[in-house]
């Protein structure tokens, strides 16, 4: 009877201390009465029955009375340094932000502490056996601290003379890890039994073990152990069995020291005395323990993922921090869903490296480490002294894609190796499109009232450059072709047509249809604009393209669709891109079908030589010297560009074009690209006409015409009179395929044309 009630008032006695932590000013008076009242109640009933003397009993008495005094005092002291009530009750541990594909996989992790979330219900029952018996095996009975546990190890240390005993329990752990610094001083260890009670006193036991499995570190950056089971046994928490839940259970201690992947043997010893705690705990059976701690150490660590397509999740990276800040990026456990399509991604970097390398070798094949056009000098210090050499320089390469109804980026290769350079040459780099720049002169012509079937002279002209000298624009095979079609011109990629075209149209005018097109870089206003003289870069170049394709409709890229926080909240969301129209739908419609002739029949040829089948419209760019390839393209679903070259604009071969080396990156990309997708053609908007004409009279053509075609026109362009020239009451029999193709009607021989 006796030692029940006594029980009841030292549980009562403990009780009363803890929640003075919690209590407001107001209740602190009457919780001293009470504590007051129980502590005379037990001493004179404890020390009543054994008659022991009435001053023994007051000794005692006032021994509590100050004990409770010192508590209340060293609260005051410290209850500044303690964390509110507000803090206690939003804690949010650092997450992992990850950045997923377009099918959901994630390409990317970014985080101070990898920590992945887990819910208690989830994780293995051993592994919450093997923390409790090494741990705190009295977890679910104290409010926060383990008084006796504290005493013994004070003791043990004192006569130690050293630190050699812990008693913290999981929620002083937890409270350390949460609120205070590792310091081993005596005030930190007041404050973390505090912040412990004041834990206790706000969650529940379940709630406080989730926090601390999620919260612990285990070594190599892994926070949880969710992280940790992915670590070193590549699964999940769940599905950890008894040997390697105790392995994981005997890091934290120390998790350099015991780390099963750079110290095994201390792991493993660490490992079985964390077994040997869980037989003396009752949880494990004593042969299974001693068959258990007979195994040899056995993980499958797996290496922190360096993540797919660096290039584009850099930019991801760089956009988050922008807008986020760092803590919302590396803390905060966002969900960032891309538009990038992984597969293709990976058949796109496989693509532009296989043909990169080709390059290389070539060059290093043709040039010694002598020549300093193609080497660079570095420092080697994998000798016993520093020394210089010479190494070949590296040549890069660029790939993007870009779907033309939603404006997703569907794949971004930045350069060849993301741990040898970070600049990503699809976003940053500007350099000359050479060529690849005349659709825009051409674009500012057709839709001031110019027809593909104009009559242009390909003869050598002296017009004045951009230094105010005499400058004479030749074509890149030294071939005059006299009379030419602007199709054909565009189709050969003759200079010197594009050079008088500008002057036509100015280049003014040429720049005002590029910048509302998508080109953002400055552009100087020189007749060798129409070369591609300005630089530009292969987002903008790839934006620009993508409007032919799309009807005159310009639609902004977008590479992120989703943003949410770690409760699913969403933050932001993407669900269209802007749209703007920038050409007129019958302007865009009539240089698809020019830039087609390009594929068909022109310097694009090639990638019907490689196969590719589909109707698609491009163009090569080879820039002055041949530093710079490109080449850019579209169908009506996706429109790509590949650009390669030297950073530092080196030559990259003689007379090495963009038909040579980006033409067949971006044919084999765009083959695979479209195997799941239908075949559509480019779709012919209201106001368009075709008819046949005669390229001597530019009228509507007869069957006595010599040389026709059978091309596209606008209401306004549209030739309404008969050819006066070859009069006949026939007309032309034309067929599909001899579409945009000039025909011989009546073989003649054409007499050259002197200069």
């Amino acid at each position: 009877m006796h030692h029940n009630f006594l029980d009841c008032q030292s549980n009562t006695f403990y009780f009363l201390i803890v929640t003075y932590f919690g209590y407001s000013k107001s209740q602190t008076k009457e919780l001293k009465m009470e504590f007051l009242r129980i502590a005379w109640i037990a001493i004179t009933q404890f020390w009543g029955r054994r008659k022991k003397p009435l001053i023994v009993s007051g000794i005692i008495f006032l021994a509590l009375v100050l004990f409770f005094i010192a508590i209340i005092k060293t609260y005051n002291t410290y209850k500044r340094d303690l964390p509110s009530l507000a803090q206690l009750h939003n804690i949010e541990p650092s997450l992992v932000t990850k950045i997923y594909s377009a099918d959901g996989e994630i390409i990317k992790e970014f985080y101070t502490e990898r920590r992945i979330l887990t819910p208690l219900k989830r994780i293995s029952p051993h592994l919450i056996d093997a923390l409790l018996a090494t741990e705190d095996r009295r977890f679910f009975d104290h409010w926060g601290a383990n008084l006796l546990s504290m005493g013994r190890a004070l003791w043990h240390n004192f006569w130690a003379g050293r630190r050699m005993q812990g008693a913290s329990t999981i929620t002083q752990q937890l409270a350390r890890t949460l609120f205070l610094t590792p310091e081993k001083t005596i005030p930190r260890k007041i404050k973390e039994v505090m912040t412990a009670i004041k834990i206790e006193r706000n969650y529940t036991k379940e709630e406080i073990l989730e926090m601390y499995l999620n919260q612990c570190y285990f070594g190599r950056g892994a926070y949880g152990v969710q992280a940790a089971a992915q670590l070193y046994f590549g699964k999940n928490v769940e599905e950890l069995d008894t040997l390697e839940c105790a392995i994981i259970i005997g890091i934290p201690k120390n998790p350099s020291r015991y780390s099963p992947i750079t110290h095994p043997d201390l792991a493993l010893k660490r490992r079985n005395i964390v077994l040997e705690s869980m037989k003396d705990f009752g949880k494990l059976p004593k042969e299974m323990a001693d068959s258990l701690k007979s195994l040899p150490l056995e993980i499958n660590p797996t290496s922190a993922p360096l993540g797919e397509a660096p290039y584009f999740t850099e930019m991801v990276r760089q956009y988050l921090e922008k807008k986020y800040g760092e803590d919302g990026l590396y803390r905060e456990g966002l969900s960032v869903y891309t538009t990038l399509n992984l597969e293709l991604q990976k058949t796109a970097e496989e693509y532009l490296i296989r043909e990169l390398e080709t390059r290389q070798q070539n060059m290093e094949q043709t040039h010694s480490l002598r020549d300093t056009n193609y080497t660079v000098e570095v420092i080697d210090t994998t000798g016993e002294k520093p020394a210089r050499k010479r190494e070949y320089k590296q040549i890069q390469g660029a790939l993007l894609a870009m779907d033309n109804k939603t404006g997703n980026i569907l794949v971004l290769v930045g350069g060849k190796d993301f741990s040898q350079s970070k600049f990503n040459r699809a976003v940053q780099a500007l350099r000359q499109p050479g060529s690849g720049f005349k659709p825009f002169v051409y674009t500012a012509a057709i839709d001031n009232g110019a027809k593909p079937t104009d009559i242009m002279y390909d003869i050598p002209i002296i017009l004045t450059g951009d230094d105010g000298k005499e400058w004479n624009p030749g074509n890149f095979d030294d071939v005059f072709r006299g009379p030419v079609t602007l199709r054909e011109a565009l189709a050969k990629s003759i200079n010197v047509i594009s050079a008088k075209l500008i002057q036509k149209v100015t280049p003014q005018q040429t720049i005002f249809f590029a910048s509302h097109m998508g080109i953002s870089s400055p552009l100087a206003p020189y007749p060798s604009l129409a070369l591609g003289s300005s630089e530009v870069t292969l987002w903008d170049m790839v934006t620009a393209f993508s409007v032919f394709p799309n009807g005159g409709i310009k639609v902004e890229p977008k590479y992120i669709l989703k943003i949410t926080d770690r409760y699913g909240k969403v933050l932001e969301e993407k669900k269209f891109s802007k749209r703007e129209e920038v050409l007129s739908a019958q302007t865009a419609y009539i240089m698809t079908t020019m830039l087609q002739s390009v594929v068909n029949r022109g310097t694009g040829y090639g990638a019907r030589a490689r196969g590719f089948i589909r109707p698609a419209g491009g163009k090569t760019g080879t820039s002055d010297n041949c530093m710079d390839n490109w080449f850019l393209g579209f169908t009506p679903q996706i429109t790509a560009g590949a650009w390669i070259g030297y950073d530092d604009k080196t030559v990259i071969g003689e007379n090495v074009t963009g038909a040579h080396t980006t033409l067949p990156v971006w044919t084999d990309f765009m083959i695979r690209s479209h195997q799941n997708l239908p075949i559509e053609d480019f779709k012919v908007p209201p106001g368009i006409y075709f008819k046949t004409i005669c390229l001597e009279s530019g009228l509507l053509a007869t069957d006595k015409c010599p040389r026709i075609i059978t091309d596209v026109f606008t209401e306004e362009t549209l030739p309404e009179e008969v050819c006066d020239i070859h009069p006949s009451e026939g007309i032309p029999d034309i067929t599909i395929r001899e579409l945009f193709k000039v025909r011989e009607q009546i073989p003649r021989k054409r007499e050259g044309i002197l200069f």
